[in-house]
Parts: structure tokens; sequence; C-alpha cells
């Protein structure tokens, strides 16, 4: 079934699951990939209070100059449960849409720095949808291997004002979404309405690609966030 999404999320982990965004990211910043992205998915919690739906403005925030979006993957957790095994993990998905991760990232880098966060570099703004896409919709698009759980084949792009920026697929998630919510259900209980980010595909924000081409976002540019069978999640930036 796909549903105009119409529901109050209550919590919002923010996953890091594609390995070719984290290299690239870090290879922006001249860091090395560390070994501990591989022992276990990485993840942080965002503002549920920020988070808004499909053509709702974006408001820029007063003190950035390098607004972006972030292409990525959600799903929305179904029913209870703690300390999921991987193998029932993929049974507590009530569905799947896009996620926006919008992020500043002159606010994002001086906080990272401290060593905690990011906070006000990404909780001005998170937006969802246009759909919420239950599990069976996507049943001809997992592939063979489910040994980690289901991995879904499903085109991915990014579009700012009209002009494609990013192009990927969810089919190369390194972690699964069942790896994902069974981390993050470990000695804790995810509830109803949780929604789980996949984190940025390849390619998926201007940090990895920004040069004269790709400029920061500005008021009055519009993004189109666009998944095969998800629909398209279009905000305007003011």
């Amino acid at each position: 079934m796909k549903r105009p999404i119409q529901l109050t999320i209550t919590s919002f982990r923010d996953f890091y699951a594609f390995e070719q965004h984290v290299k690239s990211a870090r290879g922006r910043r001249g860091l090395e990939m560390i070994p501990e992205w591989y022992e276990a998915p990485a993840f942080y919690f965002s503002n549920v209070a920020s988070i808004v739906g499909p053509d709702s403005p974006i408001r820029k925030p007063a003190d950035t100059q390098e607004l972006d979006y972030e292409l990525e993957l959600g799903v929305v957790i179904g029913k209870e449960g703690g300390d999921i095994p991987i193998a029932e993990a993929d049974s507590y998905i009530a569905g799947f849409t896009i996620v926006n991760d919008w992020s500043a990232r002159d606010i994002q880098r001086r906080e990272m720095k401290v060593g905690l966060g990011p906070a006000k570099g990404k909780d001005f703004a998170t937006s969802i949808g246009p759909y919420l896409v239950t599990p069976d919709e996507l049943e001809d698009r997992i592939l063979p291997d489910r040994s980690r759980g289901n991995r879904y084949d499903l085109a991915m792009s990014a579009r700012v004002n009209g002009r494609e920026y990013s192009r990927g697929n969810a089919k190369d998630m390194h972690w699964t979404f069942a790896e994902l919510i069974s981390h993050a259900s470990q000695n804790t209980v995810l509830k109803p309405g949780d929604l789980l980010g996949s984190g940025t595909v390849g390619t998926g924000c201007i940090l990895e690609i920004q040069d004269e081409d790709h400029p920061w976002l500005q008021p009055g540019d519009v993004v189109e966030l666009e998944i095969e069978r998800l629909g398209t999640l279009r905000n305007s930036v003011v």
C-alpha cells in the first residue's frame, strides 16, 4: 500500500550505512576510512520537532553559508520490540519513505571538532515523504541474498532546480535495515512511529561533489529527492 505520509514520528535515528558516502565525506576532509565503521552501524539522534513533510518550506539558518541536502531512504517502525534479532528485524518495518536530512555543513564542521554532535548543524530541518510505502509493495525489488536481511534494488536521485546532482541505489547500503533495526534495539525498545534513516547514498549530497557547478543551497532553490517506487520529495529553501 502507498499512502500519503500522515503520522507522528516518535524518534529519529539517522545512520551512516553507505560506504561510498562515508569514504567520500571523510576524503574531502583529508581523513582515511576508520575500521570501527565496519564493526557496527553508527547513528545519531536528531530533532523530531523539526520534521516536516513534502512541499514544506525549509528555512536556511542565518548562520550557515553551506546549506546541503542529503538523499536517504527511511523506514518507520510498526511494532514495539527490544533486542530484536537480525533474522526478525525486517518484520518490524511498517513502511518506507524518502528522507532529506538537511545539513548546515559549516556549523556541523565546527561542532564535530569537539567530538560530540552533530547538533545545530542538523536539527533545524528534516523532511520526509511524500508517501509511506508498505514492504509488500517492494517485495519484487528484494535482492536474492537475504542472509543479513532484505536489501532493495531502488534507484535514488536528487535534483536542484531541475538539474540532477546525485544518483545512487539503495542496494549499495553496506548495512541492511535489518542490521540497523537490530542494532538500534539493543538494550532498549523501538516503538511504532520511530524513524530510522539509512544515511546518505553515495554522491547524495553537495558535500561530496561541491564545486562551481554544484554550489551550496540558497533561498529560492528547489530540491527534489526521488526514490524508485517511493515518489518524489520536494522542498523549497526560503
